[in-house]
């Protein structure tokens, strides 16, 4: 929309609002509140108007408090609804965010519950001293209004300044989920937001979920809320709670069904692989780890491309038995007395091993060396050696439960 279009027609102007949706209850908890401006019978997203550099910060301010105002007036008598408000961070601190608290403070006298609002900012986007954008925000909340950051993942977002703004929610991007050429190197910073937001105590909230393989992803990846056309576009008016209500349940017991389907099969190779390592029996008792390697590479050949033996602290105490192109194991000897202790979870597996005296399955992870997805299934063969597997990609795809 033309800028100028926008300031002189300000009685066009109008908030839609977009449902947000619990995991919790199934129901629409609260509502993004979005510009819109009518043209003839059409509506039009005024959203990059805010973003618009060239339009004089008071105008831009102006026409913000203008539809949030108007929100307000509509929103205010629904008690139960939370109302998600986006602040660009960079006009919010004009005045350190006096105004927009002026204008939530006199509906508050109105009966408003603060603890209602989630004001939005996008971190990535402010160009200040993100200290001072923390202590006015910090402020904002002592009167009970909650912080999201918005559009986490889809722009380069540092994480140490979502750690320090302590965010009530992050809400992450998905769009990029839909194009084919998405790289693991994606998956893995969404996955690194999710272990963020549980560190930092947010509730993660996924947007623009357009198909069912994202809402998918987002519910197994720890997803509170959920947004986006898939489940419901902006309208002018609020709906009915219950909208969908019947549709996710629908959905997420596909999803449970599934997911306990692929826990069973890991569980289920996880425990033929163990009885696997219990029949080699007198092979795993010599001494001669080399030739132990070969032992265990013949009854893991079609499965495995990397084997070898760690002591408990971590020590390498084998060579790597590794599966050459042409499909030969080679002895590797240079890796022997390397450490790995330091790789995640590597210390906890150790002790699991040695609870339960069976072998376990880790989660998928990207081989620093191939670059491809596997997983390790290790084994203790002893009180204080414990052989780790490494299987192929080709494994994995074959076993779709496994990926």
């Amino acid at each position: 929309m033309d800028p100028l279009e926008i300031l002189t027609n300000k009685e066009s102007l109008l908030p839609f609002y977009q449902p947000i949706f619990s995991a919790d209850d199934h129901e629409i908890i609260g509502y993004e509140v979005l510009g819109r401006m009518k043209v003839d019978q059409d509506f039009h997203s005024i959203g990059s108007f805010f973003e618009d550099e060239s339009v004089p910060d008071e105008y831009r301010l102006e026409v913000d408090d203008f539809i949030t105002k108007k929100a307000l007036q509509e929103l205010s008598e629904f008690s139960e609804i939370t109302i998600f408000i986006n602040r660009n961070p960079n006009l919010l601190m004009l005045d350190r965010g006096d105004s927009l608290l002026h204008l939530l403070l006199s509906f508050q006298e109105q009966g408003l519950d603060l603890k209602r609002i989630v004001l939005e900012i996008t971190e990535h986007n402010y160009h200040g001293d993100i200290e001072q954008l923390n202590h006015v925000l910090t402020y904002l909340r002592t009167y009970g209004i909650k912080l999201a950051i918005d559009n986490v993942g889809k722009e380069g977002s540092n994480l140490e300044r979502l750690r320090m703004l302590n965010p009530d929610i992050l809400k992450v991007d998905l769009s990029l989920l839909r194009q084919t050429t998405t790289a693991q190197s994606y998956l893995d910073i969404l996955y690194s937001l999710s272990l963020l937001a549980r560190r930092v105590g947010a509730a993660l909230l996924y947007e623009d979920i357009e198909m069912l393989f994202q809402l998918q992803y987002a519910w197994r990846n720890g997803g509170r809320y959920y947004q986006g056309f898939y489940l419901a576009k902006p309208e002018q008016a609020i709906i009915d709670k219950n909208y969908r209500k019947e549709f996710l349940k629908k959905e997420f017991h596909s999803f449970i069904t599934h997911e306990k389907k692929k826990l069973s099969a890991q569980y289920e190779i996880c425990n033929e692989f163990t009885n696997r390592m219990y029949q080699l029996n007198t092979k795993l008792k010599t001494r001669d780890y080399d030739q132990l390697l070969f032992n265990v590479s013949q009854v893991f050949s079609k499965e495995s491309f990397r084997i070898y033996i760690c002591d408990g602290e971590g020590f390498q105490q084998s060579a790597n038995l590794y599966k050459s192109q042409a499909g030969e194991w080679v002895l590797q000897a240079e890796y022997k007395n390397k450490n790995w202790s330091w790789r995640p979870y590597f210390l906890e597996n150790i002790v699991r091993m040695n609870y339960d005296k069976r072998g376990i399955l880790s989660d998928l992870y990207s081989d620093v060396e191939t670059g491809e997805v596997t997983r390790t299934f290790s084994f203790p063969i002893s009180e204080q050696l414990y052989i780790f597997i490494d299987l192929s990609y080709s494994f994995l795809f074959e076993h779709e439960n496994l990926l």
